[in-house]
């Protein structure tokens, strides 16, 4: 990887596996990436796993991350909440409302929106409008349109945030890619410059185009949630490969 590199931020999900199965060459090109003193960050919006969850699912496929390397639109909701003092009213996915417990969350006065399956349900998307209406903040974990398990393509949580922005003429706070605050977020615990940092992503607005508006070095893996023509809208000076097996020679040439 050229000289002027010195920190490697991944996505999880669609770049080192796709729904429950690793891709091929993840491991070698996180070794690779180690083995050359790479800093390593791994980036993600999923809005359904815990990060000890993220962690033990990532050691269970033979990759070790340590707990500080991860960054998780979550972790940044949570800390965005606490610095506020928010009492968020939460709609989120049922394996991450442990991780909000600690959080008062009688009388809310914001809403946290994320990928809450089943709860984003008309009742549940009316009280948060109703609150956002009257003036409440919202918070968005993600913004992105769609994602990809074992199943196929889903939508994400992107769209029903829209939705409460739209009703209740309010602009949503977005804690996760492609936020800048949340990749100079990430930058800032590598120490060093965001020039000098490459994201690599399978979605081209919130991995690539985020990453490039905010300063960092972009790269694009037709693995994962890509779609043909996804190219097209690469900024300038943005990479694209095959998968994350072929990133230090794709990014090089």
């Amino acid at each position: 990887m050229a000289s002027d590199r010195k920190a490697l931020l991944l996505d999880l999900s669609g770049v080192i596996y796709d729904g429950s199965q690793l891709i091929a060459g993840a491991t070698d090109t996180i070794g690779q990436a180690r083995a050359q003193n790479l800093i390593l960050r791994f980036v993600t919006n999923t809005a359904t796993r815990s990060s000890s969850a993220l962690l033990t699912d990532l050691k269970a496929m033979g990759i070790d991350v340590a707990a500080d390397e991860l960054f998780t639109a979550p972790m940044a909701a949570k800390a965005y909440l606490q610095q506020q003092g928010l009492r968020p009213f939460c709609l989120l996915h049922d394996n991450l409302k442990k991780e909000f417990d600690d959080l008062q969350q009688t009388r809310p006065n914001c809403v946290l929106l994320g990928d809450a399956r089943q709860d984003l349900n008309y009742d549940n998307l009316n009280a948060a409008f109703r609150l956002c209406k009257s003036g409440a903040p919202l918070i968005g974990i993600g913004m992105n349109k769609y994602f990809k398990d074992d199943e196929g393509l889903k939508l994400d949580a992107g769209g029903f945030i829209r939705l409460v922005e739209w009703a209740a003429d309010v602009e949503a706070v977005i804690m996760g890619k492609p936020s800048a605050a949340f990749f100079q977020q990430v930058v800032a615990s590598t120490g060093v410059p965001a020039s000098a940092c490459l994201m690599v992503g399978d979605d081209l607005v919130s991995d690539v185009i985020g990453a490039v508006d905010a300063g960092l070095q972009g790269c694009l893996v037709q693995t994962g949630k890509y779609q043909a023509g996804d190219e097209a809208g690469l900024p300038a000076g943005a990479w694209l490969v095959p998968s994350i097996a072929e990133l230090f020679a794709g990014v090089n040439s």
